[in-house]
């Protein structure tokens, strides 16, 4: 059976050394060998019978795929470094954490569920809209949820030239002049809930994601993480 091969820079970061875009950065600085001869370029494919070096130490096969379910308090960001200067998430997580990447994101005022996982092309894969994964998301919006809004959000909308499907909509409760509702999307896109009710004159005041796909927070406190055990893992995500 012909060995499996993959791109160098991959090989590198599914091994924890650093991202794909640094072990590029790695190779054409020379700092990458590959069976013992200097690297050139980085379309290069290597499988696993290739020995690799980055900086002189040899770095070993791919590990075993980690994911964690980690509770993201507002107030962060969901990146590695922020241009103004802005507390991240990966400043913010627990010390003894392998270097990891997010399943998705949560802006900065968002809270609730955040997957993290070392494998950085399982991540592109869990964000896909076609894997029809869930997120649930239990919202606060100031002002009355309507009948009319419900329908109009559940059949899906065009906002400033973008259509947004629709999505399962349920109001939890109505607190003062706030309601809290329950939304489910499968598109996620960028600020998705909180444009989609900026339009019908509802500004978010507070939105936490429950769920995503078959991970749930649960009981999760805020800042926490919690290890998908790798059984667990491989029954709700076959492919890893």
């Amino acid at each position: 059976m012909e060995k499996k091969k993959e791109r160098i820079a991959k090989r590198i970061a599914s091994a924890g050394i650093c991202s794909r875009r640094d072990a590029e950065r790695a190779i054409e600085q020379g700092r990458v060998k590959v069976d013992g001869v200097v690297l050139k370029t980085p379309a290069f494919l290597v499988d696993e019978s290739n020995m690799v070096e980055v900086d002189g130490v040899i770095i070993g096969n791919k590990p075993p795929v980690r994911v964690w379910c980690y509770h993201k308090p507002a107030g962060l960001i969901t990146s590695a470094k922020d241009p103004k200067g802005r507390p991240t998430v990966f400043e913010n997580l627990p010390h003894y954490l392998p270097r990891v990447v997010s399943i998705g994101r949560l802006d900065f005022n968002s809270e609730g569920l955040l997957l993290l996982t070392t494998d950085g092309a399982l991540a592109r894969q869990l964000e896909l809209p076609t894997n029809g994964w869930k997120r649930k998301y239990r919202v606060r919006v100031h002002g009355k949820v309507s009948a009319e809004v419900i329908g109009r959000l559940r059949k899906g909308v065009k906002i400033n030239g973008v259509s947004y499907a629709g999505c399962e909509v349920e109001i939890e409760r109505v607190q003062g002049t706030n309601t809290w509702v329950l939304m489910t999307l499968t598109e996620g896109k960028n600020r998705e809930i909180r444009r989609l009710m900026d339009f019908f004159g509802l500004p978010v005041t507070r939105l936490i994601r429950i769920s995503y796909g078959p991970f749930n927070l649960g009981n999760l406190g805020k800042g926490e993480v919690r290890e998908i055990p790798a059984k667990t893992l491989k029954e709700l995500i076959p492919c890893v």
